[in-house]
């Protein structure tokens, strides 16, 4: 697909949106097995940021040369040997570590130049890729985990997905984007793939056509999170599932032909459409593809991705089973032993969350015992004590070079402190980030912890951390509210403590935390982290 490079003679191009018109963003692929070869001494730093197209990130310190690898998971689905291929990527170059994102993707670190190749050839064997992992490009499609398989999905999207994920992958017409580009399909009546918070958004949604009932999606525009976030607005049309793939490329192109490319943190497609709003980008979409005024929504709720314990599936007699991962991090043995298991009771497969977290599926009734006492199940549970179990974390400091603050190690140990300390009859979710981009999506949060330097008296700069408290997606979502004050690292733990206890004290019975913020406002829990910053 040709097109006008119409933005070529702005001269207040951004430095990232001149290089990309000299030399497209995927054409990295062709210059890695250079660099492989002659190590990461030949790689011009100007190049660095290009790794991003293929997924690859430098982490902390970039000058020591180890990337992070990011790699797609469309709806977070992996056969069993795509999930021990992985696990032997992770075992033989990442040191050990693999990590699930909010993006139900998978990421590596510790990897070297001259091992990219050999990894590039090893997703390649069992059709998975890394290509716009990362970049101004089309990211992982997030998707429903139970997708073929869920009494609560109006129709299976897996054949959408992989439609919309083939046609973007390594395709050079749309490589180019003003920035990052994060799309979601899902039918789940649960919202499982948290729509308003991406860029473009599929959602079940039902229409009388000729006199039959037909299923299909709203379309929500414009959602993203970081420093400035906005929540997806709906418009006005409703799509067949066969006109998906159509509805993403005119949605992509016209992010690519209007999207803002001159100051680069405000270039996301949420700022278009901010600009533009819901019925001006109606009609920009028609003019590229015909759609049918919307129907009427199938969305129910939202369960934040967790689909803890045994459930049955929509086909008689199986069942899939959610497990929780700490902070979304295992180990290579862990996945070996999950694929293993998988493929003894069930078919094989591995299903990422956007919490973070896991599921098997496809366990018969009969196997669903012998499945739940296998030993790994001691720390991936079934049944996570209430903190652990809904708590989300961001690489930070630890990897990435934009994190003010370490996050995993710290939210693990906070949420363990925690359940041993505190019981609630309800689920609080915590969301840790390292800076203001927000990977963790802090904004969504009941209570969302972000990273910062702070001052002490004595001016030594220390770990310390923002609060907001009462996001939800939960009827077309509410971004959480920062309260006043800055808690230093060490005293983390203590003052969330105190504010889930005046929670606790003041709720009502079965009273979820957004609802309760909802009911009583941000003050009295302000008056209750005021105290804890005094005795701290």
């Amino acid at each position: 697909m040709a097109y006008s490079k119409s933005w070529e003679s702005n001269e207040k191009l951004n430095k990232t949106e001149l290089w990309k018109l000299e030399k497209d963003g995927l054409s990295i692929f062709e210059d890695i097995p250079h660099y492989a070869e002659n190590g990461f001494s030949s790689i011009p730093k100007e190049e660095w940021d290009k790794f991003k197209w293929a997924g690859l990130y430098l982490q902390r310190p970039k000058e020591d040369g180890y990337f992070m690898m990011r790699v797609n998971v469309p709806s977070g689905i992996l056969t069993y040997d795509q999930a021990r291929a992985l696990a032997s990527i992770c075992k033989e170059y990442g040191r050990d570590v693999y990590d699930i994102t909010t993006r139900q993707a998978v990421q590596f670190h510790w990897l070297k130049i001259e091992q990219i190749p050999d990894i590039f050839k090893r997703l390649e064997e069992v059709g998975l890729s890394s290509a716009g992992a990362c970049g101004d490009i089309t990211r992982n499609i997030v998707g429903n985990p139970l997708a073929g398989i869920d009494p609560d999905e109006l129709f299976d999207t897996r054949g959408v997905v992989k439609e919309v994920y083939d046609f973007f992958q390594h395709n050079e017409d749309f490589s180019n984007l003003p920035r990052k580009y994060k799309v979601a399909i899902s039918s789940n009546v649960n919202n499982a793939s948290n729509a308003e918070i991406n860029c473009v958004s599929f959602v079940p949604a039902k229409k009388w056509i000729d006199g039959k009932e037909a299923v299909g999606f709203h379309l929500k525009i414009g959602g993203g999170l970081s420093a400035r976030p906005f929540l997806a607005q709906e418009l006005d049309v409703f799509v067949l599932p066969h006109q998906v793939k159509d509805v993403s490329i005119a949605v992509t192109t016209i992010f690519r032909d209007y999207g803002y490319r001159e100051k680069r943190h405000l270039a996301r497609l949420k700022f278009l459409m901010a600009d533009w709003g819901p019925e001006k980008f109606k009609e920009k979409l028609l003019e590229y593809v015909k759609l049918l005024p919307a129907g009427t929504s199938a969305v129910k709720g939202w369960n934040a991705g967790y689909f803890y314990g045994v459930h049955p599936q929509k086909q008689e007699g199986l069942n899939y089973v959610g497990l929780n991962v700490p902070v979304g991090r295992l180990n290579s043995d862990e996945v070996y032993e999950l694929a293993r298991i998988s493929k003894k009771y069930g078919n094989g497969e591995l299903r990422n969350c956007n919490s973070q977290n896991l599921i098997i599926p496809n366990i018969p009734d009969e196997h669903v015992e012998s499945l739940l006492s296998e030993k790994i199940f001691d720390r991936i549970s079934t049944s996570p004590l209430s903190f652990i179990g809904y708590s989300v974390s961001c690489t930070g400091i630890e990897y990435c070079n934009l994190a003010l603050v370490e996050t995993k190690e710290r939210m693990r140990q906070v949420a363990n402190q925690l359940d041993q300390e505190l019981e609630l009859d309800v689920p609080v979710r915590i969301h840790m980030v390292g800076c203001p981009n927000s990977c963790g999506q802090r904004q969504i949060a009941d209570i969302g912890l972000q990273g910062i330097k702070m001052r002490t008296k004595d001016k030594k700069m220390i770990e310390a951390f923002e609060i907001y408290i009462g996001g939800t997606l939960q009827d077309g979502g509410k971004l959480n509210q920062k309260l006043k004050g800055k808690v230093e690292a060490e005293n983390l733990t203590e003052v969330v403590r105190e504010l889930l206890i005046h929670f606790k004290n003041t709720k009502e019975p079965g009273e979820a935390f957004y609802d309760y913020i909802n009911r009583v406002g941000t003050t009295t829990l302000q008056e209750s982290l005021n105290q804890s910053l005094q005795e701290a």
